[in-house]
């Protein structure tokens, strides 16, 4: 199983890996970009089994990847891990193709409700 993180902030990086073994999934291969232009090549090039992406980065957001990744085709499933959690926000993700949105604070139960139906 391997874990495309996307973000900006390589600290969040870091806590979202941490978090993510915190969750019972410490035997994925993570797989780390710091943009969204990033991670549309990481996708190419690494076929991950699901991408986890900050919202806003510099050189391309993550709504942005998200729309790239959806108009070339690619199903790979998304979801963000991102400071904010509007419904607005909750609305445009879903409706771009993601299948979670889980908003920052976040902890290890958070993380294992929402992915354990995705990654098994």
């Amino acid at each position: 199983m391997k874990v495309l993180v996307v973000d900006d902030s390589r600290v969040m990086r870091q806590i979202v890996v941490r978090t993510l073994r915190q969750a019972g999934f410490d035997g994925v291969d993570v797989v780390e970009a710091t943009n969204g232009a990033e991670g549309l090549d990481a996708v190419s090039n690494e076929r991950p089994d699901i991408v986890l992406s900050d919202w806003n980065m510099p050189e391309m957001t993550g709504i942005d990847f998200l729309t790239s990744l959806r108009a070339r085709g690619d199903d790979t499933p998304f979801g963000f891990v991102t400071s904010e959690g509007s419904p607005e926000m909750r609305e445009r993700a879903s409706g771009a193709g993601a299948l979670f949105l889980i908003a920052k604070p976040f902890n290890a139960d958070t993380f294992a409700d929402t992915l354990s139906p995705i990654l098994g």
